[in-house]
């Protein structure tokens, strides 16, 4: 029982250091009670006073102000070490989190988008959009509407640090969201890397499962600079950013629906959607269901990475209002 009990006091506290972490301010009891709903978390300001002053004391955090917490350097080790026990299954707990915060709704063209943000360093701001240009205008991306922020601004709720800008691209679940929305219940199965042949996908070469990972598929692809989209840009043959969903074959109607009104509202990034129960660029497909592969939102991003610069990525970041996108184009 003790063991039990440990467990999940330091369950909420790596929780709380996440949650501090992302703040590029001193954070109080009350707004981390309420980021933690978020997290299926329920304390109340005392109860959230009374771990702060536990990671104090473990030199995790530290006191700003009157009740602002800050993470120290301690905290940021604690958190990078944390249960890996917490960490598996994070990311499609993201998933279902931000398909349910996405509120775009395609027939009034307004409402929260998901979004990826990441950081780049102010200098190689200019040669990175050159880098991603070529991505957006091959529609290698879900949308080419992003948003930018400089140093000290909010960017879907994270602060763009000194010396950087801050750049949303649309993520991928905006479709989730979307069908959700609909009525449609979305298998979100594995993220990967999807081998183009002459402009075409044509298999997918890596893949990572959602629900047994703790960290970004994008993210660890993108790191391990396994991606060439720059290459697909040019030649129409490398690997990009994708990720493989199932829908339910009844919903296929409906779902035809939701797409057509995502892309006139600048928005998808489908690639391919399947037969019933048919394979899907190789990968096979459960019964009566139909096999989706949507592109990647941080392919742009992808792209400069593969260019030398290096890029802060956030993906599955929060969500932005749709009114404060605008066309990569007009940067």
């Amino acid at each position: 029982m003790l063991g039990s009990d440990r467990h999940d006091i330091e369950r909420k506290q790596n929780i709380i250091l996440r949650i501090v972490n992302e703040s590029m301010e001193p954070m109080g009891a009350r707004v981390i009670a309420q980021r933690l709903e978020e997290y299926g978390v329920l304390l109340c300001d005392r109860a959230v006073r009374y771990h702060l002053k536990l990671m104090d004391e473990r030199g995790l955090t530290r006191l700003i102000g009157r009740d602002g917490r800050v993470i120290t350097e301690r905290g940021m080790e604690e958190l990078e070490n944390a249960l890996v026990s917490d960490k598996v299954g994070f990311v499609i707990s993201k998933i279902e989190l931000l398909s349910v915060q996405t509120t775009f709704d395609w027939e009034q063209r307004r409402g929260t988008v998901p979004v990826n943000v990441s950081f780049i360093p102010k200098g190689h701001f200019k040669r990175a959009r050159d880098e991603m240009k070529g991505a957006f205008e091959s529609r290698l991306c879900v949308s080419d509407l992003v948003a930018v922020a400089g140093e000290g601004e909010r960017l879907a709720g994270a602060y763009v640090p000194s010396g950087k800008v801050g750049i949303a691209t649309v993520c991928s679940l905006v479709v989730n969201g979307a069908l959700l929305k609909a009525g449609i219940p979305m298998d979100s199965r594995f993220g990967g890397l999807l081998q183009m042949r002459d402009g075409k996908p044509f298999r997918f070469v890596e893949l990572i499962q959602y629900s047994g990972c703790s960290l970004d598929p994008s993210a660890i692809f993108i790191t391990g600079r396994m991606t060439s989209v720059a290459k697909v840009v040019k030649r129409g043959n490398g690997k990009v950013l994708a990720n493989f969903r199932e829908i339910p074959a009844i919903c296929r109607p409906v779902a035809d629906e939701v797409f057509a009104g995502l892309q006139e509202s600048g928005l998808g990034g489908l690639l391919v959607m399947g037969d019933i129960s048919q394979p899907v660029c190789e990968m096979p497909v459960e019964m009566n269901k139909i096999g989706i592969i949507l592109l990647g939102g941080l392919n742009p991003v992808a792209a400069v990475v593969e260019a030398g610069i290096e890029i802060d990525n956030s993906p599955m970041s929060g969500v932005i209002d749709y009114e404060n996108l605008v066309s990569f184009s007009t940067l």
